[in-house]
Order: structure tokens, then sequence, then C-alpha cells
């Protein structure tokens, strides 16, 4: 008999989103692999301070944490054009696609058949639009992390870890726009 669980990739953007969604998965008898794939934050030092709050958390839960190469300007490359789009629109859906499609690549280089990302959990991010980019790669499983109160209990989990709080999304558009 195989008591192995199977084995799910999370595209992580932050630590405050990956704790309920880890915990989630990890109930739902994942095993969870974290994955740090965030070309998009800027500043250079922003993106360092999550990631060395992404490490934080998965040492807390003792889950293991992979990151990406940060390549800003190819993600700016990306992006070009759509710098003027309001958050929640055709660069955010643009954004996702790159996220997703650089987490389903590793997964699939890892031998991993499943992925998932935390982007779910915040209540600035419209799941159906990061649903219908996650399935156009294989292996995407559809995680609301929102429901059952999530984003609520991963603002308790991130105070009660001592987890660093953004107050935007990352892209230097978004800060223009939220900070």
């Amino acid at each position: 008999m195989n008591t192995e669980h199977p084995k799910i990739f999370l595209h992580t953007c932050c630590a405050p989103c990956a704790t309920a969604s880890t915990l989630r998965l990890l109930k739902d008898d994942y095993d969870v692999v974290l994955f740090f794939s965030n070309s998009n934050i800027y500043p250079p030092e922003e993106y360092k301070k999550r990631l060395i709050n992404a490490r934080k958390l998965a040492n807390i839960l003792k889950v293991p944490l992979i990151a990406d190469d940060y390549d800003h300007e190819s993600w700016q490359k990306w992006v070009r054009g759509l710098e003027n789009e309001p958050e929640q629109g055709k660069r955010c859906e643009k954004c996702f696609h790159y996220s997703l499609e650089r987490t389903s690549k590793k997964a699939h280089e890892l031998n991993i058949p499943f992925f998932t990302t935390t982007l779910t959990i915040s209540p600035y991010k419209i799941s159906p639009v990061i649903f219908r980019v996650g399935r156009q790669f294989p292996g995407f499983v559809d995680y609301n992390f929102k429901k059952k109160e999530g984003y609520k209990e991963s603002i308790r989990l991130s105070r009660e870890w001592d987890l660093y709080r953004q107050n935007y999304c990352g892209c230097e558009y978004s800060l223009r726009v939220e900070g």
C-alpha cells in the first residue's frame, strides 16, 4: 500500500499569503513544496525581504522552499505596454501567466505532478482570472484560498509568527497605486 502523499508545488507570492494556504494543503494531505518565484517584485530590497520571510515560514512549517532566479528585467519586458493598466487588469493577468508558467515548468522539471498558487488568498486578486490562467498549464489545481476565511487566518498567523506583511502587491506599478 502506498502511503505517500501527492506532492504539490505552491507558487508563493509572499510568506503571509503562504501561511493559511500551506496549512490548507497540508490538511488536504499534500506534501507541499513552496516555490518563491517573484520577478515582479520591486525594488530588489523588497524582493529580498519577502524571500527571507518565505524562508522563515518554510522553517516554521517544516516544508521545503525553492527560490527561483530573480529577473525583474525579463518580467518588465513581459508586461511592457501594460504599465498604465489598472490593478486587477490586463497587466495583472499577464503577470499571473508569467509566474504560473514558470511554476508549471519548474514543477515538471522536479517531477511534481500538481501546482497551485497562494495568489488566490488575497481579496485584491480575482480568483477566476487566476484559475483561467493556471488551467493553461498541466497539473494546475484550482484552490481558492480565500474560502474558509483564508485571508483573515493569514493575517492572524502572520502576526503570530512575526512575518513581514507588505502593503502592496509587489511591482512598481502597484507600488505607485497602493503604496
